[in-house]
């Protein structure tokens, strides 16, 4: 999500009175903190319609600060603005990302000084999520790993493609493949969101015993927002999926006019440009 592409609502100052701290004095008798907030949307509809419905109301959010830190007692500051800018997050609608900054004016450290803070910035994120399966009930295993996606945490499901029967890729004689492609928003980062689908296949059954062997289950993060990443455990965007039309095909449907980061261009062209045959039979299911 690009955050600089959006408007901002600032919230500064607002001073709230809680018990957060590593002293049993901190958590005992409170303190104060103070908090700014930039919210990061778009205000175009309301500007032009003067209609609060269609933005996001700073005084319902000022008011859930000071509720979620009154209502909660935390050791580190970091804690409290890590928890409060999920919780905003999950909770608003329109909300795209907040910086938040937690202040602490009374500091217990023994020194001259005026403030310690922590400033933190979080967002929703973009991704595209491939799904594939070639044992069992292939198509129960899909199905049931987009329920499981959209009741992650920090993962709202936005659309799903048809899935496909594919001839198996990588040489190891196998059954067809059932494949799809699922668009989500996440607030989960890559290693994250690498994580919980792990542990979705592993939920699934799948075992890795075989390389491009056959799976109960098989999740692989496509891209993440305009990140390019290459690490031992995950590389975005996946290494070969401009190759793969088991990947291209379900994800031109649902997401044609994104573009590869390292690319520039779109799905749809990807797909267009490669011709290798590896949908069964052309037939979405």
């Amino acid at each position: 999500m690009d955050l600089n592409s959006l408007d901002k609502i600032n919230i500064e100052g607002l001073e709230v009175f809680a018990k957060h701290g590593v002293f049993k004095e901190e958590q005992f008798l409170g303190q104060k903190f103070v908090v700014n907030a930039t919210l990061y949307t778009n205000t175009r509809k309301a500007g032009l319609s003067d209609d609060l419905t269609a933005s996001i109301d700073y005084g319902m959010i000022s008011k859930k600060i000071v509720e979620f830190m009154q209502e909660n007692t935390f050791e580190l500051i970091e804690t409290v603005a890590e928890k409060l800018a999920q919780k905003l997050l999950m909770e608003t609608e329109r909300l795209e990302g907040i910086t938040l900054e937690i202040q602490k004016p009374w500091a217990p450290v023994l020194l001259s000084l005026k403030n310690v803070s922590v400033k933190i910035t979080r967002s929703w994120h973009e991704a595209y999520i491939a799904l594939g399966s070639n044992m069992g009930d292939k198509k129960k295993y899909l199905d049931e790993a987009i329920n499981s996606l959209d009741n992650l945490d920090y993962v709202r499901v936005e659309n799903v493609s048809d899935f496909i029967e594919t001839l198996p890729y990588g040489g190891v004689s196998q059954d067809d493949f059932l494949n799809g492609c699922a668009a989500i928003k996440t607030l989960y980062t890559p290693m994250e969101l690498l994580d919980c689908l792990h542990r979705l296949e592993n939920e699934a059954g799948r075992e890795r015993k075989i390389h491009w062997g056959p799976r109960t289950l098989d999740l692989d993060i496509i891209f993440y927002d305009d990140l390019v990443m290459s690490t031992k455990e995950l590389i975005i965007p996946h290494v070969q999926m401009h190759l793969r039309d088991f990947v291209l095909v379900p994800l031109a449907q649902i997401a044609p006019w994104v573009r590869h980061p390292i690319f520039g261009t779109t799905v749809a062209e990807l797909l267009e440009a490669n011709k290798k045959d590896y949908i069964k039979d052309k037939q979405f299911i």
